[in-house]
Parts: structure tokens; C-alpha cells; sequence
């Protein structure tokens, strides 16, 4: 299996629907909905069918799963797992934080992962065992050794409302602890910006395989952590992720957890 060929499709494609993105942006005709809150707009289609034609040109064998359109069929060992427009309200309000999102998985294990920010131009990408980079260049985790040295971002889940006061008790539990929580509402981003250093810590509930499959290698490959609020390690079909730069983790964990409790 060439990994490095699977980057370089990655970011291809990551770069045609990223295209797409760019040019509905502030150009919507509608917005539709696929749940009270979670939208859907035509740039969203339009980048998943110009990923997955990239994609396809190369592996036409290989199985995909995708935001709008689903899991298609294909090797079972090879899987594309895609979000075409990660952030997609950000991007409805003309707010440039969103991205593309694609990873590859090979025999259930993501291998490969391409985040990229069109409007910024920051292209974030990890191959298993190679590290991660930010437009071509390594980076890693803070270094933050204590929660109290932290700025820490998350996001609420779709279904909020049916879960509000488990949701605002740990995000109250890590506003006092930490020095600052941010929301950007993009989950690969947020994984992104940790593995980097911008961030020392993420979490949040209810993510989909998309939402959370290439960033959590990135973390993984730049040096930090990611689990469940437990400390299972993180799979893309848990509904609970923790990405941290590993110092903090047990006990950034320890205040999640008690939120649980109370």
C-alpha cells in the first residue's frame, strides 16, 4: 500500500472540493435542512461529488463513506471516509472557519488523513508512522502540562437540547479549570488547531466517522492523544472523542468524567 500515493489523491481531492467551497461562498441559492440545527446547502453536494470523482479517477475499487451521499461499495479494505464541508453553518453565515475533510482507511485503521481550510489556505495532513504537517512542514502538540495552563475548544452536538445540562456541566467544569474554552464550530479544525499547539485540548460528543476520522490522526501523528471520556482509544465510530497533547489528558479527563457523576 503506497500511503504517500493516497496523500497526494487526498489532497487533490481535498483541493477540488475546496474549490467548490470557494466559489458558492456567499453565493448560496438555499439552504436545506437535515435536522433542526444540522444544514445542508448545494456546496456541500457539490464538493462531496467533486471529491469522490477525484477519488474515483484513481481507485475506482475502493469503498467510500461520505457525508450526504453515504457508504458506497468497494474493497472492504480500503475506504475513503469523507466530509465535504466540515463547519457547514460557519460556511452558511460566511464565516471562514470550515474545511474538507478525507481520510483513508486501510482494513479498518485510518492510515491517512487531509484536512484543508480553503479560505486560509492551511492544508493540514498525516501519514501513519510519518508524522503530521501544516502545509508541508511538521508540527506537534503543545506543551501545557496542566489544565490551568490550557485553552481548550470543543462543540455542542446536534441534539444539545436533549442533553443540555451534561453538555454545559463539563463545558463548566473546563471553563473554570482551564485558561480559556473556545467553539469554533468545525470539529476537524479544532483537532487540527490541537495538533499544532493552538490548542492543548478537544472534546466532544456525538461526531460522526467524517467529523473525526482524518483529524484524529493528525493529533495521533503530531504527538498527542485521543480517546473516548474514558480513555478507550478513540475509534472514528465512537460518540465520544478526547484529543489532548497528552500531559493534560488524565486530567482533562478526571473533569469530563465528573461532570458524569454529578
Amino acid at each position: 500500500m503506497d500511503l504517500e500515493y493516497i496523500r497526494r489523491v487526498g489532497i487533490a481531492a481535498a483541493y477540488d472540493g475546496g474549490a467548490v467551497l470557494r466559489s458558492c461562498l456567499g453565493n448560496l441559492s438555499s439552504i436545506g435542512k437535515k435536522g433542526a440545527i444540522d444544514l445542508v446547502t448545494e456546496a456541500d453536494i457539490g464538493s462531496e461529488e467533486k471529491i469522490i470523482a477525484a477519488i474515483r479517477s484513481r481507485f475506482p475499487e475502493h469503498a467510500i463513506l461520505a457525508e450526504e451521499s453515504g457508504a458506497s461499495e468497494g474493497m472492504a479494505e480500503c475506504q475513503w471516509i469523507i466530509d465535504p464541508l466540515d463547519g457547514t453553518t460557519n460556511f452558511a453565515h460566511q464565516i471562514p472557519l470550515f474545511a474538507v475533510s478525507i481520510a483513508f482507511a486501510y482494513r479498518g485503521e485510518v492510515v491517512a488523513g487531509v484536512v484543508l481550510n480553503p479560505v486560509s489556505g492551511e492544508l493540514f495532513t498525516a501519514v501513519q508512522g510519518q508524522g503530521a504537517e501544516r502545509n508541508g512542514e511538521p508540527v506537534r502538540v503543545s506543551g501545557s502540562s496542566a489544565v490551568s495552563e490550557s485553552l481548550l475548544v470543543t462543540g455542542f452536538p446536534y441534539n444539545f437540547k436533549e442533553i443540555l445540562d451534561t453538555v454545559i456541566g463539563r463545558f463548566r467544569s473546563c471553563l473554570k479549570a482551564s485558561r480559556g474554552v473556545r467553539r469554533l464550530g468545525a470539529a476537524a479544525l479544532d483537532l487540527c488547531f490541537v495538533a499544532c499547539g493552538r490548542f492543548d485540548g478537544f472534546w466532544e460528543e456525538n461526531l460522526k466517522p467524517w467529523d473525526t476520522a482524518a483529524g484524529m490522526l493528525i493529533v495521533a501523528e503530531a504527538g498527542g492523544i485521543v480517546t473516548d471520556f474514558k480513555g478507550k482509544p478513540f475509534v472514528p465510530e465512537d460518540r465520544e472523542i478526547l484529543a489532548t497533547n497528552g500531559k493534560i489528558h488524565s486530567e482533562l479527563m478526571s473533569l469530563l468524567a465528573l461532570k458524569e457523576e454529578q
